[in-house]
């Protein structure tokens, strides 16, 4: 796949040169309603012998027009974002760079310079999709062009819900990670790197993984939550208990860092430095200060066994971890 990062204005060497169907979106999350747009724009590409292309924006178009509710972190960060775009086959991707320049530019001049001399010959976009100065454009006034044909995709449901990712943002911090897999239809996952810890874990009959995330990812909840993990680009997976918190047992939790902490099961190896991938299961429990040791450890001990179940039973039903 060909990425074209794009600072507005485009220039004329970034332009494709050959003639494309083209989706539309800023595709955070890569759920379920991105998909299907993504479906609706495999079969318009092979009904007229097109390549496949794709335009998305960075960074997110609110931090240039809604400051105070900017989103800077991301269920899918622009890198993860490109793989998942190329995992499907996509031969051409442009990221616009959304800045207050290009957030000026009028519908017109985005439907000239963007779509049409890009060569687009079939545009396709969720019903939802606006741009231009103010938003003025949208997918109807798409519809009304002759240079290209539109396909408006309509929302997705799930239990008569949209699909968004707003909502999935918002149960993932809710801790509702059913409700957040079954929307994206794949494992919510972090990347990191597993760094050097207060090796407080090992102690107490509990080594961890410390895991940096290598992007900005939205964080679940603070809790307890059954995961499993994958290293570097092995296909083994392992599975264990993860904490997201400021373990508040032992710090100030109003001075403590948010850190992601895994505990593998029957797992002794020394892997720091590797790069790992966190798959998000269940949800068990909220982070809590306990008044001792002893009474951690027993609730650690509780966590296990009941990730242990929940997790066989995950695996039983071979929930995919390609997206």
């Amino acid at each position: 796949m060909k990425v074209i990062e794009v600072t507005h204005p485009i220039s004329e060497d970034q332009y494709i040169k050959e003639d494309i169907a083209m989706a539309f979106g800023f595709f955070d999350g890569m759920h379920k309603g991105h998909h299907k747009v993504l479906e609706v724009l495999d079969e318009r590409a092979a009904q007229a012998n097109l390549k496949k292309a794709v335009m998305t924006f960075d960074p997110h178009p609110s931090v240039v027009l809604n400051p105070k509710l900017k989103r800077t972190d991301y269920l899918t960060p622009l890198p993860d974002k490109l793989d998942i775009l190329e995992a499907h086959g996509i031969d051409y991707c442009i990221v616009i760079n959304f800045s207050s320049k290009f957030a000026d530019v009028s519908a017109n001049a985005f439907i000239q310079d963007y779509i049409i001399n890009n060569h687009v010959k079939e545009v396709v976009a969720g019903f939802d999709f606006t741009f231009g100065k103010f938003g003025k454009g949208n997918m109807l006034l798409l519809q009304d062009m002759d240079a290209f044909n539109t396909t408006i995709v309509n929302k997705q449901d799930l239990k008569s819900e949209k699909i968004a990712t707003t909502e999935i943002r918002k149960a993932l911090k809710d801790g509702d990670l059913k409700k957040v897999n079954e929307s994206l239809g794949y494992r919510y996952r972090i990347k990191g790197t597993v760094v050097q810890g207060e090796k407080r874990g090992r102690t107490i009959g509990f080594p961890t993984a410390n895991v940096q995330p290598t992007y900005d990812y939205v964080l679940p909840k603070k809790g307890v939550y059954a995961v499993s993990m994958t290293l570097g680009s092995h296909d083994k997976v392992y599975r264990g208990v993860a904490n997201v918190g400021v373990k508040p047992t032992f710090h100030d939790p109003a001075k403590a860092q948010v850190v992601i902490e895994v505990n593998l099961f029957d797992f002794k190896e020394n892997i720091y430095g590797e790069r790992v991938t966190v798959y998000w299961h269940h949800y068990l429990r909220p982070e809590v200060k306990f008044d001792g040791i002893d009474a951690l450890v027993e609730q650690m001990n509780k966590d296990k066994e009941e990730a242990k179940y929940l997790l066989s039973v995950d695996f039983n039903d071979d929930v995919s971890y390609n997206i």
